[in-house]
C-alpha cells in the first residue's frame, strides 16, 4: 500500500514536475486540486523557507497526512534580489506568465552582461506527525533579453544556464528535473524519504 504525500499546491505544472521526480518512490501523490473546502494560506512571510513551512504546516494540520510545500522564486542580484519571493506575482497580485516576464524585461532593461546574472532557489517543508525538514536547491544562470523556448513555465524561457548553453525552456522536464532548483531540492527530499520508509 503506497503511502499518501500531499503537495500543498494548485499548480498543475509544478505537480508534472513533481510526480515524476518522485515516481519511481512508492507515493501517492496528491495535491490540493484533488480536494475542496480546503483554508486558503496566504504566503506572506519574508523567506522562501518562512512560506514553505506556513503552508506545509496548515496543511498537514487541516489534512493530518503527510505535506510537502515548496516555495521559489527567482532572484536577481542587481536588482536587490527582486522578484524573489514575490517571483510568482512580480507583474501583480493577478499576474499570468506573459506579466511577469514583461515586468522583469522591463526592469532589467538597462542592465547587460554580469549584471544580468541570475539565481533560481526553491526550498521545500516537508511535515509529518514525527518530522519537519527543509530541502533547499539553487540553479544559477543570466537573464535573457528575449523568450527562448518552448518547454516549462514561468520565467523558463528567460532563464539561461550557461553550463547547458540552454534556458529551463529548452530542457525536457527529465532534463529540467536534473539540473532545476526544484529538481535539487527534490532529490534531496527523495534521499530523506527513503531513509524514512
Amino acid at each position: 500500500m503506497p503511502h499518501t504525500l500531499l503537495i500543498a499546491t494548485t499548480n498543475a505544472d509544478k505537480v508534472t514536475e513533481f510526480r515524476k521526480a518522485l515516481a519511481d518512490l512508492h507515493y501517492h501523490v496528491q495535491s490540493l486540486s484533488d480536494y475542496t473546502g480546503y483554508p486558503y494560506i496566504d504566503e506572506d512571510g519574508l523567506t522562501f523557507a518562512a512560506n514553505a513551512y506556513k503552508k506545509a504546516l496548515g496543511y498537514y494540520r487541516h489534512f493530518n497526512k503527510p505535506v510537502i510545500a515548496d516555495d521559489s522564486g527567482l532572484q536577481v542580484p542587481a536588482l536587490n534580489n527582486a522578484p524573489g519571493i514575490y517571483s510568482a506575482r512580480y507583474g501583480g497580485p493577478h499576474a499570468t506568465y506573459d506579466d511577469n516576464n514583461r515586468v522583469l524585461l522591463r526592469n532589467m532593461c538597462h542592465l547587460c552582461g554580469d549584471e544580468r546574472q541570475a539565481r533560481f532557489v526553491c526550498t521545500i517543508c516537508y511535515i509529518d506527525e514525527q518530522h519537519i525538514r527543509y530541502f533547499t536547491g539553487q540553479t544559477d544562470g543570466l537573464i535573457l533579453d528575449r523568450l527562448t523556448g518552448r518547454h516549462g513555465f514561468g520565467y523558463d524561457p528567460l532563464f539561461y544556464v550557461p553550463s547547458l548553453q540552454k534556458t529551463y525552456a529548452q530542457l525536457t522536464t527529465s532534463e529540467k528535473n536534473r539540473i532545476s532548483h526544484r529538481g535539487k531540492a527534490i532529490q534531496r527530499l527523495k534521499t530523506f524519504l527513503q531513509a524514512i520508509s
